[in-house]
């Protein structure tokens, strides 16, 4: 039997990358997966892939949030895991130059979005489910002209940590899984052309110590740990860095 039948997962942000990567993994160990995204085509498209359910909603809309509660809740019950995963890494720049309609943006999705997607979604979860946030390891680096990403992704660690204290109580578990380098699209979604694009990879290989970047499939196994009863039943408020070492 595998580990998670009959267990219903959300995944947000699940039509590409590590969203992606994470709902397989979720659906090949049993469980049922709804996956979201803001883009309708996109998320059907994966969601007839993966054999998941899609729901189109966008993180940074509240009232997209309160429309999948209410569409959990009216057709598939509780939540067994949930996996706050949908975010961006806005347009780069000093603080000095920084555009407040690209802070507003940033903080919007990554922070305040997963935040009331927490808040909307606990009720929901039944005692003993698994919540794990994507963060990122620069929640605790301070690189120059990165300053609104890594201050969402810090936030959001914060936020973590208290929800683990507030639920464990209902036995609820709560942890954050932090990636370095990914080879993900997000950074194409920032508007990078393929020259910058290589330039930064290139560069950031020879910051990593194991000198390479990581994949999507190396976190959604760490979220499948985290989501793991049997596993990971003593971790709550962990933070999961897979950086290659990066960090050190």
């Amino acid at each position: 039997m595998s580990r998670f039948n009959n267990k219903l997962a959300i995944v947000t942000g699940g039509n590409s990358g590590i969203g992606y990567a994470t709902a397989k993994e979720l659906i090949a160990e049993g469980a049922k997966v709804i996956i979201t995204g803001r883009r309708k085509e996109a998320i059907e498209k994966a969601a007839e892939e993966l054999k998941a359910i899609s729901f189109v909603a966008d993180q940074g809309n509240l009232e997209n949030i309160e429309a999948l509660r209410n569409e959990i809740q009216s057709q598939y019950g509780k939540i067994d895991i949930l996996f706050i995963n949908a975010g961006i890494t806005g347009i780069l720049g000093s603080i000095e130059n920084m555009d407040s309609k690209n802070f507003d943006n940033v903080m919007n999705i990554n922070f305040r979005g997963a935040y009331f997607t927490l808040s909307n979604l606990i009720p929901l979860l039944n005692d003993g489910a698994s919540v794990v946030f994507l963060s990122s390891n620069v929640a605790t680096t301070y690189k120059p002209n990165s300053s609104v990403y890594q201050a969402s992704k810090a936030a959001l660690n914060s936020i973590a940590k208290t929800a683990a204290a507030e639920l464990a109580p209902r036995k609820i578990r709560v942890n954050m899984v932090s990636p370095g380098p990914t080879k993900t699209e997000i950074m194409t979604k920032a508007g990078l052309d393929t020259e910058t694009l290589n330039g930064i990879n290139e560069w950031l290989i020879n910051e990593i110590p194991l000198k390479k970047m990581g994949s999507a499939e190396d976190v959604a196994k760490a979220v499948v740990y985290l989501s793991d009863n049997n596993i990971a039943s003593f971790m709550t408020g962990t933070e999961i860095l897979i950086d290659g070492g990066m960090i050190l």
